[in-house]
């Protein structure tokens, strides 16, 4: 071995047969119970269900126009682009911070002119050269103090990347929930223009009837009431399909193309139904923000090991390896090589409780996100049990709710048919358009909910990032 690759390989000896004062990791128990909540609000497990966090997104949002907005968005939206910059910094600061694990190889030259009368040459005149190559102030980390903070700045690293991941899962839920409440509205718009042309039609005839003595003033000012709703409620929904596309053409980043536009509720589902309805808990610990949680956790673990760490002595290397002569053109010739070597150890001894307080600092840092990840685990648990919660009667409701609309448009039909032909006062067909509207109303609400839960089943699950 030549003196040139003697620093690295001592360096390399010392930094493996470093010390490691963190205290030794153990995943924290989860603090919520092993399996999901079970009940008259939970569903039963039926055929095979996918795994969330495995399902890639383009495979669960099965509509193709909402998978061309999540796309879009992926690419597009700030707030993603924000969480990658994060990423990159953190990055960056990781592989800062774990160069200090080695020696810094740096080169140096000088040259000294002087001039005195006292030399032996003569002249008075005497040069200098010199060439070396060595560390400067390297700290061998015998002790795990730069090992440590390298790998809480790793930890760092990762928990950015988890929290990149979350934001997209954030993100593609919200730009799928958007883009249903915009189905929705467009449907609410759709129902209360055919309503009003209903109730326009019922009031034309209700005015005609005033007109020849057979109706009252009053039916007349009940039929504009229905009829003038409709018109407000029109307003309304036609009001928030522009707030829904302003919403989305921001969640993306840019415009969405018109194609990729909802014009009303689909029918169908547009992602996969096939979500489990039971799972272990265990399988809260792939959601991306938990997985951050916990490599917060574990960086905060090793920066309690770098404050332990500098209660012990720190020792620091100096060396060089080089050449001197008295002329340039002899520098790198035989008979001038130079060496040094300056070790040094600095122990604490009165620091005023530094240490001590830099210990405090980092075991309480530690509690605060040890409790930080189990408050992740529970949030995660409740929002997965609320949706299998919503889940689970679903089914049951949308039935009812369809069964309703479709007795109330039955009723209206007869009703405004009896009123037609004198059998029934206007007060019975004046209550059967109300409850029709609402009832469309509550089953479109319902239907909404119900791909809305979907959404949220899979977010609350890990949901897939490819």
């Amino acid at each position: 071995m030549n003196r040139i690759t003697l620093f690295p390989a001592l360096a390399l000896a010392l930094t493996l047969a470093a010390c490691d004062m963190a205290p030794k990791y153990a995943r924290p128990a989860l603090p919520v119970p092993d399996a999901s909540p079970q009940g008259p609000s939970y569903a039963v497990g039926e055929g095979v269900a996918i795994v969330p966090a495995e399902t890639a997104w383009k495979d669960f949002f099965v509509d193709p126009r909402l998978a061309r907005v999540i796309e879009t968005a992926l690419i597009h939206n700030r707030d993603l682009r924000v969480a990658v910059a994060n990423v990159e910094q953190a990055r960056a600061q990781y592989k800062a911070r774990r160069a200090d694990i080695f020696p810094t190889i740096g080169a140096n030259g000088s040259a000294t002119y002087q001039d005195t009368p006292f030399s032996q040459a003569g002249s008075g005149r005497t040069d200098i050269y010199a060439a070396s190559v060595g560390v400067s102030a390297w700290e061998i980390d015998l002790f795990g103090r730069v090992r440590n903070l390298t790998q809480a700045a790793q930890e760092q690293y990762f928990a950015s990347v988890e929290n990149r991941n979350a934001a997209q899962t954030a993100l593609i839920a919200e730009i799928a929930n958007a883009w249903l409440a915009m189905a929705a509205d467009q449907e609410r718009l759709k129902i209360a223009r055919d309503l009003e042309k209903a109730f326009g039609q019922t009031l034309d005839l209700t005015r005609a009837r005033f007109a020849k003595g057979i109706a009252s003033e009053l039916e007349v000012r009940q039929a504009q009431t229905s009829y003038d709703q409709a018109r407000s409620d029109i307003a309304q929904a036609t009001t928030l399909v522009a707030q829904d596309q302003n919403a989305l053409n921001l969640l993306t980043g840019t415009t969405v193309p018109a194609d990729d536009l909802p014009t009303a509720m689909p029918e169908g589902d547009v992602t996969l139904a096939n979500l489990p309805v039971d799972l272990p808990s265990t399988a809260l610990l792939r959601r991306p923000d938990i997985m951050a949680a916990e490599h917060q956790l574990l960086s905060a673990n090793a920066n309690i090991g770098a404050a332990r760490a500098a209660f012990f002595p720190k020792i620091s290397l100096t060396a060089a390896l080089g050449t001197m002569s008295l002329g340039l053109s002899n520098l790198f010739k035989s008979g001038g090589d130079t060496w040094s070597v300056a070790p040094s150890a600095t122990l604490p001894i009165f620091d005023f409780g530094r240490n001590q307080g830099n210990l405090r600092y980092a075991r309480a840092t530690y509690d605060a996100m040890l409790a930080t990840y189990e408050k992740s685990v529970q949030t995660g648990f409740r929002e997965v049990a609320d949706a299998l919660a919503r889940r689970g009667t679903m089914t049951a409701q949308l039935e009812a709710q369809t069964s309703l609309r479709d007795s109330a448009r039955v009723g209206y039909r007869l009703s405004e048919a009896r009123f037609r032909a004198g059998i029934d006062a206007f007060l019975t067909t004046l209550d059967a358009q109300r409850t029709l509207y609402n009832a469309e109303q509550s089953l479109l609400a319902t239907r909404l909910t119900r791909a809305t839960n979907m959404v949220e089943l899979y977010r609350a699950m890990g949901g897939g990032l490819r």
